[in-house]
């Protein structure tokens, strides 16, 4: 079912599957022999949603080959490796972050991100996150439930990113004037064109002189690559079907005409450094997706590393 403006979701349904998907990734990509990420929460994380067919990857009981379409240049078999090395970007993000000073974090569109409860967060570090309601209730209980206990002062924000999240976060106690790491990771593609750029103005009028922003973004594509991409999720989601896994992707985006985002964020004040997944698969000494003729691949993703200089 396409999108509509204030439609809502949990972990298991619509844009919430996602969330659960990159979890299950995360968790294949803590096994690894030699691992670059360990996440201990993603696999009970995706066993407590409840949707078999992430289980069941998660686990090892389903094989991601096996599933895959192999004319689509988008396979779940592909994304433990670069979940890992997005995962790793984000992580070194906050870190970087910490050790320049900053205090106060805040994850946007949090899902099961269990940075809170995973990384080494100085002792005065304040940690946001902020999602739909439904994902904030689960993962706070799911992983109180784990016995799991957050390493900073970790304050949950429950609004949905398309309303007036910024009162919201003020009211949680979020402090305008100290700088802030912020990080968007796997969600531009899920606002609408217009809100994606509503959110990088509040997040920088939110910012004090000197907060950092970590964010993805895919590179503008032509009508003709879109349709490209929709077919090639769409190949590939038919085939998780026959497993017992009913969602359409290629449903899941807002299309329209975007900003450039290293460029947007440039004429905000930001100064920003990009990198493409390819080079941080090449940079952590993985492997490289294979490319095909279609028009999008998850190599082609950016990364950027913005500092604010007002």
């Amino acid at each position: 079912m396409p999108r509509t403006d204030n439609d809502t979701w949990d972990l298991a349904t619509s844009v919430g599957a996602t969330a659960t998907m990159v979890a299950a990734a995360r968790a294949i990509a803590t096994k690894a022999p030699h691992r670059l990420i360990e996440d201990r929460f993603a696999e009970p994380l995706v066993r407590a949603v409840g949707v078999d067919f992430f289980t069941r990857w998660a686990s090892g009981d389903l094989v991601a080959a096996d599933v895959d379409d192999d004319e689509s240049g988008w396979k779940l078999e592909h994304m433990p490796d670069a979940m890992a090395a997005r995962t790793r970007f984000f992580d070194t993000f906050f870190q970087e972050a910490t050790q320049a000073g900053i205090r106060q974090a805040v994850i946007l569109a949090s899902g099961l991100d269990a940075r809170a409860y995973r990384l080494a967060w100085p002792a005065d570090m304040t940690v946001f996150e902020i999602d739909q309601p439904q994902v904030i209730e689960f993962k706070t209980a799911t992983l109180a439930a784990l016995g799991a206990v957050p390493k900073a002062d970790l304050r949950v924000v429950a609004v949905d990113l398309r309303h007036d999240w910024p009162k919201a976060l003020l009211r949680a106690g979020f402090d305008t004037s100290r700088p802030t790491a912020w990080i968007a990771e796997g969600l531009f593609g899920y606002l609408p064109p217009a809100a994606q750029d509503r959110l990088l103005d509040n997040i920088t009028a939110l910012s004090a002189d000197g907060s950092r922003l970590g964010c993805e973004a895919v590179p503008d594509m032509s009508q003709l690559d879109l349709e490209k991409a929709r077919e090639m999720m769409r190949r590939a989601t038919a085939r998780w079907r026959q497993h017992g896994f009913d969602l359409e992707f290629a449903d899941l985006g807002y299309e329209g005409e975007r900003n450039d985002v290293g460029a947007y964020l440039n004429r905000l004040g930001w100064r920003s450094a990009a990198i493409r997944m390819s080079q941080l698969l090449a940079d952590n000494g993985i492997a490289a997706i294979p490319q095909t003729n279609d028009s999008v691949s998850v190599a082609d993703t950016i990364y950027y590393s913005s500092v604010l200089s007002v």
